[in-house]
């Protein structure tokens, strides 16, 4: 069936927000998200309003208040209910799953006597000026054990997948240091994104990025067929012992960065770019390597370091020759993952120093769980081949 609402919202919103400015978001959001409620408990019951029939699965039983605090205040929602059912909208959880995380993270900072100015501001706007131990332990345990469902599930088939790095600091016995962020994501048969795994260590060596892999192998990840990824430290011996026989993409981007390490003179920079973009964009794997035989034949006397660099390093570059065409853009780079990691380090950056790991994989995990709830109701990101065919 068809299923069509009526929650409309109403005509003046965008006069009142003209005329209140950021002062009318609380009540956007409320009106925004009741709205998307309310779709969710009609999808619910099977039927429109009213209406009756065998795909009726429940009643509608009015609503029930529930006050919520966000960044941009406490807000009163209203939960649709129904009769003899369990339903609760996820709307309102997906939303503001995030927004939890990081005020625990704030909030740890403020019991912990760490806090700043900025901090204090930012704790008491989001939830007030009674922060104590007992509150944060309490939500901490409870959303430490959904992330932690979430990080263990089962895993499956995934023909591609991209493995990166970050960092964010975070203090250990009263040093801030650089704590490794580890992601993987996978792209599966559907041709949909997945959010595999994340990782929070103080090292990025080997022994944090095997345990990584061997996570993932645990709970099920199967069938892939090709793993993208930069040369992080530690990175490939792991990856050798984990997915020893899968091939290897090493990102094309940053191979390039790379090369200009080794690029005797500036003025040669934008030359021995303009040569790797020949060679990576060759239409096939022969080309590209003739090309790339021409580039270090060319650099063996004026700059013998990069002609071996390049010998060396480039052919990691072009393993996705052997994969559809039509997935090379995706693949040649680790580009993708490399975005997501770019809306967690915006989406974290308000709290600058996290005051341990625990709370840093905590929003992170909490990020990286609205992505792929997004992602799985989203698009599909490659269009993969029929089985059987070529």
């Amino acid at each position: 069936m068809i299923y069509k609402h009526n929650f409309t919202l109403p005509e003046e919103f965008v006069a009142e927000i003209a005329e209140q400015g950021m002062d009318y978001l609380p009540e956007l959001l409320r009106q925004v998200i009741n709205a998307a409620m309310q779709m969710e408990r009609q999808k619910y019951l099977g039927v429109e309003p009213y209406e009756r029939g065998p795909e009726r699965r429940d009643q509608a039983n009015g609503y029930k208040p529930k006050t919520m605090k966000t960044r941009v205040g406490d807000i009163t929602f209203e939960i649709p209910q129904v009769r003899d059912g369990d339903f609760y909208p996820q709307a309102l959880e997906k939303g503001l799953r995030s927004e939890r995380a990081l005020l625990l993270s704030l909030a740890e900072m403020y019991v912990q006597g760490v806090s700043t100015r900025k901090v204090n501001a930012i704790v008491e706007r989001l939830c007030g000026s009674q922060v104590s131990s007992s509150l944060v332990s309490r939500v901490t345990v409870q959303m430490d054990e959904q992330l932690a469902r979430w990080r263990n599930r089962p895993l499956g088939e995934m023909i591609y997948l991209y493995l990166d790095a970050r960092y964010e600091k975070v203090r250990q016995d009263g040093q801030i240091r650089d704590s490794a962020v580890l992601i993987a994501m996978g792209i599966g048969p559907d041709g949909r994104r997945n959010v595999l795994g994340v990782s929070v260590s103080l090292s990025e060596q080997e022994v944090h990025w095997r345990t990584f892999m061997e996570s993932l192998v645990q709970r099920g990840l199967r069938g892939v067929q090709l793993i993208i990824s930069d040369d992080h430290a530690g990175l490939k011996a792991a990856r050798q012992a984990v997915f020893g026989g899968i091939p290897w993409q090493r990102c094309q981007f940053h191979l390039q960065q790379n090369a200009q390490a080794y690029v005797p003179h500036k003025e040669m920079q934008l030359e021995v770019a303009e040569a790797l973009r020949t060679v990576f964009n060759a239409p096939d794997r022969p080309t590209a390597e003739r090309y790339l035989a021409d580039a270090v034949k060319k650099y063996e006397k004026s700059a013998s370091r990069l002609a071996t660099w390049m010998e060396l390093n480039v052919p990691e570059g072009l393993t996705c020759f052997s994969f559809p065409a039509a997935h090379r853009r995706s693949i040649r780079t680790s580009n993708p993952v490399e975005r997501l990691n770019r809306e967690v380090k915006r989406r974290t950056r308000v709290v600058g120093i996290f005051p341990n790991e625990a709370s840093c994989l905590r929003l992170v995990s909490a990020i990286l769980l609205e992505i792929s709830d997004e992602w799985e109701a989203g698009r599909i990101y490659l269009s993969m081949p029929a089985p059987g065919s070529t």
